[in-house]
Formats: C-alpha cells, sequence, structure tokens
C-alpha cells in the first residue's frame, strides 16, 4: 500500500480512546497503583483541521480485571510514554491475555499509538481488529475510509479493492454516525464540527467507490455532498475532478455540473497537469454547446473561484438556421444547409434563400432514388443519400429516352430550376429537368507514316 502519513488524520482517534477508555477497577490486587490508566491524549490536526471526535460510547461503569498480573500489565503498557514502548506492551499483553476484558480498549490505544508512529501498514491492521468487535468504532471506520480512499487515488496496484473497502467503511461510518453521542465536557459546537468532519471523509470514500463501480449517480450526489458542505473541499482536486467524470459519465450526462466541475479541476491542479484537464474541460463544452464561444468565460469564473455559472445550452436549430443565413450567402451554400433552413429555419430566413434560388437553373449532383420517363426521385444532401430518402423531385418537360435513365441507386449530375419546397418532411420540386452528360473525351489522332517510294 503506498504510504500516506497519518498524521493527517490521527487527530480524529487520539480523543476519541482519550475519553472513552475507563480504565479498569482491580479485582484482587493488593498493591494497586498511584495513578489510573491514562490513553494518549495529544494529537495532530485530522483533514479539515477541526477537533477531535471522540466516540461517545463510554461505558457506564469500568470493568474488572480480577487477575493482578494482567491488571498490571494492562496498566504498564497503556501509561508508557514512548510510542514503540507502547506497542510492544499492549501487543505483548493482548498476546498473552487475548480474552482480557480490556481487549477492545487495548487494540482502541493500539491503534492509536501505531498512527502516532506513522505505521500506516500495522495502523490499518489493528482498525480492522477492532471494527471485527467494535463495528461503530467511529475513529477506526474513518482512519479506514480516509486511507483506502487515499491510496486507491493515489495509484496502488491494489486500487479497486481498496476503493471498495473504503466505501464500505464510509458507508458503514454514515449509518453508525446517528448512535454517536457525545460525550462528556464536550461543547455541542466541537461535538457537530466533529460530525461534520467524519461525515465528509465518510461520503468521499462512499462517492469515490461508487465512482469505481460506475455508479456515477451514487459518486455524484456523495461527493457533491462534501463541496457543498465544506468550501475548502472545492480546492481538492482529488474530489473536484472525480465529481466532475461522475456527472459526465451519467445517462444522459449531466453537462451543466459536469462542465463546471472539469473546469475547477483544471483550475486547481498543478501546472503541469492544468494543460490536459482544460482541454479535456474544454471538449466536453463544445460536446454540449456545440461551439466554444462563451468557454472562456466559464473557465475564468471558474479560475477566479466564483459561484457556479451557467453552461448555455446549445443553440436550437432556428438559431443554427439565422446563423447560416447570416455567415453565408444563398449562392455559396450547399444543398444540405438549403434543407436545413428550409425545415428549421424561421419564415423570414427561409425566404432569404428562397428569393434567390426560385426559377434560378441549378446544377447539381444526386443519387437515384426512384424513376418514371418524366420525374426522378433524388437524394440530395449527404444525410439522404445514405438513408436513401428522396429530397428532390426532379420533373422533366419531355420523356427521358429509356436508354439515358440511370439506375436506382446511380450517382448523376443534373440540371433543374427550384418550383417549390416543402418544410415537413423535406421536398423540392424542381422543374425543367436536365440530364448533363459528360461530353466524351476526344478520340486520339492517329499518324500514319507515309508509305516509303518504290525503289528504282
Amino acid at each position: 500500500m503506498k504510504k500516506i502519513l497519518l498524521t493527517v488524520v490521527l487527530g480524529v482517534a487520539v480523543s476519541a480512546v482519550a475519553q472513552s477508555s475507563t480504565p479498569p477497577a482491580q479485582g484482587q490486587s493488593s498493591t494497586p497503583p498511584t495513578s489510573s490508566v491514562n490513553p494518549p491524549t495529544g494529537s495532530v490536526n485530522p483533514p479539515t483541521g477541526s477537533v477531535n471526535p471522540p466516540t461517545g460510547q463510554t461505558p457506564a461503569a469500568a470493568p474488572v480485571i480480577k487477575d493482578p498480573a494482567e491488571y498490571n500489565a494492562y496498566v504498564a503498557a497503556s501509561q508508557q510514554t514512548d510510542a514503540n514502548a507502547k506497542i510492544s506492551g499492549l501487543e505483548a499483553f493482548l498476546t498473552q491475555y487475548p480474552n482480557s476484558v480490556m481487549k477492545n480498549q487495548a487494540l482502541e490505544i493500539l491503534l492509536v499509538t501505531y498512527q502516532q508512529a506513522n505505521n500506516i501498514k500495522k495502523a490499518m491492521e489493528t482498525a480492522g481488529k477492532v471494527l471485527a468487535v467494535e463495528p461503530c468504532f467511529e475513529p477506526a471506520l474513518f482512519l479506514t475510509s480516509f486511507v483506502d480512499r487515499q491510496a486507491s487515488i493515489g495509484g496502488d496496484p491494489n486500487g479497486k479493492q481498496l476503493a471498495a473497502d473504503g466505501e464500505k467503511a464510509g458507508q458503514q461510518g454514515l449509518d453508525c454516525l446517528p448512535k454517536f453521542t457525545k460525550p462528556e465536557g464536550t461543547s455541542d459546537a466541537d461535538f457537530e464540527k466533529m460530525k461534520e468532519q467524519m461525515k465528509e471523509t465518510f461520503l468521499a470514500a462512499k462517492g469515490w467507490g461508487a465512482l469505481q463501480d460506475k455508479d456515477n449517480k451514487t459518486a455524484a450526489d456523495s461527493l457533491r455532498a462534501v463541496l457543498d458542505a465544506n468550501p475548502d473541499a472545492q480546492k481538492d482536486l482529488g474530489l473536484v475532478y472525480p465529481l466532475a467524470t461522475a456527472y459526465l459519465g451519467q445517462t444522459p450526462p449531466d453537462y451543466q455540473n459536469g462542465i463546471w466541475f472539469a473546469a475547477r479541476a483544471a483550475a486547481i491542479a498543478p501546472a503541469a497537469n492544468q494543460p490536459a484537464l482544460e482541454k479535456y474541460a474544454r471538449g466536453q463544452y463544445i460536446k454540449f454547446h456545440q461551439g466554444d464561444d462563451g468557454w472562456a468565460d466559464v473557465l475564468g469564473a471558474a479560475k477566479a473561484g466564483a459561484k457556479q455559472v451557467p453552461i448555455a445550452p446549445p443553440p436550437t436549430p432556428a438559431e443554427q438556421a439565422h446563423k447560416m443565413v447570416q455567415d453565408t450567402t444563398p449562392e455559396k451554400m450547399d444543398f444540405a444547409t438549403w434543407e436545413f433552413v428550409f425545415s428549421n429555419g424561421a419564415q423570414a430566413d427561409q425566404d432569404v434563400i428562397w428569393n434567390v434560388i426560385k426559377g434560378k437553373a441549378i446544377k447539381m449532383n444526386g443519387t437515384i432514388i426512384s424513376t418514371t420517363p418524366t420525374e426522378f426521385m433524388i437524394a440530395g444532401s449527404s444525410d439522404d443519400i445514405e438513408a436513401k430518402k428522396a429530397d428532390i423531385t426532379l420533373k422533366f418537360e419531355d420523356k427521358v429516352p429509356v436508354k439515358m435513365i440511370p439506375k436506382d441507386g446511380a450517382s448523376f449530375d443534373f440540371q433543374g430550376e427550384p418550383a417549390s419546397y416543402t418544410p415537413t418532411p423535406f421536398m423540392m420540386v424542381m422543374e425543367k429537368g436536365v440530364l448533363i452528360v459528360p461530353k466524351a473525351a476526344p478520340k486520339p489522332v492517329v499518324h500514319h507514316k507515309p508509305a516509303a517510294a518504290a525503289a528504282h
């Protein structure tokens, strides 16, 4: 597993164990120690820098150790101030007294001490042992969900399984959170901060694991909840970019949210990663908006840390048709553009084209769909050619000789004068049809050598 500094999450467990570990009572010893058992209380900041949450599971009465040797072994181990000495003592205690009434508390203290020693492997092993006997021990769930998610994001070879394990711990942590009661001596405000910190970590692990399973809806809901609850999370690439892909991976894609968070990911990424992320975000923008106009404004807002801005929807067919008419004169348009404007544009835009081409002799190429001696049904646009659908009715004033009629499916050149059209389904009627027959190539001139003069 990739090494992750446990100082990031140490604080979540230290205070918890310190406040929940009730010193054991001695049943038979004649020389009890003068001081009670005091698990470690020092801590460092957890991910969001909030206070350290306790478990809220303080027993009503201290457990009783009847064996003086067991009692002394536990007290001696748990009161060590050196982390390595405490680890050795607690491990020895658990080996010698595997069924001790203090087993759970010993494991809890051992979990914290391994974190203090920055031994991630043993800390995670101990967390598993704690959860086997205390499924709702929140510090262990917190550690597991946080570390497994970070290791999976970091490219651990076993990343998919770690993501699943982190997701399981995250969901378990969320399920247990309502049972998390405020310990004595903790203010309401501090307790709410504790719970919110754990909730964010559990949701992040749940969302990341769901994303690996392609459950994009669950991933988006979970990750978005973290970002909405904690403004600092908006600067965490490990949350923002997965959220973007979760939105864009849905069916249909949620482009409004996906593009915005892809832009945010590009804005907060390290310099070396920004070009690739900007290219990805811009590509998604163009795919949705059908153009890059307005993209610079979206990216600028994301880089400025502004509130989420709406992504302009793609232009309507009528708006597209109007732009075509504005950008290109009818004479320079191809037949497919005429068809699009006549089918989708406002009447004023249709009239711009029709007033120019009506009654004018136009040469075109098309594909025969069906024929009669006086009328050909032709596909003129590439889409209709592919669909084998006629969009032109070409009428002839005289019958076309049978030998000159192209076969169905043949491509040929013709001339006609637009006379009328129907927008839906589109059909243009062209009159005064003329078949354009390619001129035959001139025959090569053969030069004959003059006959040799007869010899005399």
